[in-house]
């Protein structure tokens, strides 16, 4: 038997903040296929075709790339009012706000390493307009036409000063499950992988080599197959999108992926994730230790680690 629903029903949406607007917009709609669904001054909201609700990602002009707000929707109104009252027991404060379109009020925290999340219940489903309608009637939106074609916001990962901390936040108050982790020969835990569904994962901490704090090391997106990843790396090259590492696969939780850059300065994964779902309701925490890591992802290549002292753009 699956396990239940939980009070998280799956991630709503991430919000990128990007020095150039324009461009990063471009890199969404042309090269991952997004829709775009309303903006609102120096805000754009952007759908992938498989999301029922209003949008999946927002991009807000900043001065520096980087992550806004992670929104989590619940199960249900009742799984919301737990969720907040399970944050101001563990000692953690909100705010009340009322300012996306589709949504209805979002409780606005943050994370023990400053990662804002907003969470939420009331969400209007979205109704494509006609030249987007599909043919088939339990389909969202119909297929883009263009771009990699991207089906929804998958996951994201976190670089955190704490991992455990931040992890046990996640458990604890928001009721993620971890499902991998990495741990050093120090005994430190230098990543762990958490969901909130059936999915392997939906959120991830792994150690800011910087000793900073609430920084982003990426978000991603699926695709429908793996060869899909590899069109993608052929459009990359096409368009000028600078790939950072892959097509390749992951060790842990075997995600077949590619890392690439858009052109505001934020890392984006397109990832084909679901080789694997968390069916077990005992699943163990599977632990990978620093010898193992050493050995690079599951073919070799080293891992992205690797990459931060040989001239890659700073993470955001």
């Amino acid at each position: 038997m699956t396990p239940p629903l939980g009070d998280i029903a799956h991630i709503g949406h991430a919000q990128l903040f990007t020095p150039d607007l324009d461009a990063s917009v471009a890199f969404f709609t042309d090269y991952l296929g997004l829709t775009v669904d309303g903006e609102d001054g120096d805000t754009v909201y952007l759908r992938t075709f498989d999301d029922y609700e209003h949008h999946s990602l927002v991009l807000t002009a900043r001065e520096r790339p980087g992550l806004g707000r992670l929104a989590l929707r619940t199960s249900s109104e009742e799984a919301l009012h737990r969720r907040v009252a399970a944050v101001e027991a563990a000692g953690g404060t909100g705010t009340w706000t009322e300012d996306e379109p589709g949504l209805g009020k979002l409780y606005v925290t943050t994370d023990p390493d400053g990662h804002e999340h907003a969470l939420y219940w009331e969400s209007e489903h979205y109704r494509a307009p006609e030249g987007l309608r599909p043919a088939l009637k339990n389909q969202p939106q119909a297929k883009p036409n263009r771009g990699v074609g991207v089906r929804r916001l998958d996951h994201i990962n976190f670089l955190a000063a704490d991992v455990l901390v931040n992890a046990e936040f996640q458990q604890r108050v928001l009721g993620a499950r971890p499902t991998e982790q990495i741990r050093l020969d120090s005994g430190t835990i230098a990543a762990r992988w958490l969901t909130y569904t059936n999915k392997s994962y939906d959120v991830v901490y792994t150690s800011d080599w910087t000793g900073s704090a609430g920084r982003l090391h990426h978000i991603a997106f699926a695709t429908d197959t793996r060869e899909d990843i590899l069109r993608a790396a052929d459009l990359a090259i096409d368009t000028g999108v600078f790939i950072e590492t892959g097509p390749h696969k992951h060790a842990i939780q075997q995600t077949f992926f590619l890392y690439v850059y858009e052109p505001g300065g934020n890392r984006i994964e397109l990832c084909n994730p679901l080789t694997r779902l968390v069916l077990a309701p005992d699943w163990p925490l599977i632990t990978w230790t620093e010898e193992e890591r050493g050995k690079g992802q599951a073919w070799g290549l080293k891992t992205i680690e690797s990459f931060h002292t040989h001239g890659t753009p700073p993470v955001a």
